[in-house]
């Protein structure tokens, strides 16, 4: 299954609900109240239309996702790499890395997972 489209202000409500779920919708419309400064009809609306689009299901009165934070975010990553990068991840760690400074810790990190991609882990 694909992983659905989450836009960025649904991405901040899915974060609400990554962190409490499963959580009831009421008190999820006060979280989005504190944390994103929302009204109650926001908060419903959002929850509907990602229902609908199956981010989450919300079944009597709780809501729960169906999509992780990590297929969201791998989803996005992976659109912006094809639509910025043409595809190439060679492309977008060159640019990353032109302005940004990478620690030893990370260089580590990242030979590792490439070293089990290889593998195949």
């Amino acid at each position: 299954m694909d992983t659905p489209k989450v836009f960025e202000s649904e991405y901040r409500f899915c974060l609400i609900l990554w962190e409490n779920e499963p959580i009831k919708s009421s008190k999820l419309v006060e979280l989005c109240k504190e944390q994103l400064g929302w009204k109650p009809t926001t908060t419903y609306t959002v929850i509907k239309r990602l229902s609908e689009r199956g981010v989450l299901k919300n079944e009597n009165t709780i809501v729960t996702s169906l999509v992780s934070k990590e297929d969201v975010q791998a989803t996005e990553l992976n659109e912006m790499v094809e639509k910025t990068f043409e595809g190439s991840l060679p492309a977008f760690i060159a640019a990353f890395t032109k302005h940004q400074k990478i620690s030893d810790e990370d260089i580590n990190a990242l030979q590792q997972m490439i070293d089990n991609y290889r593998k195949g882990e």
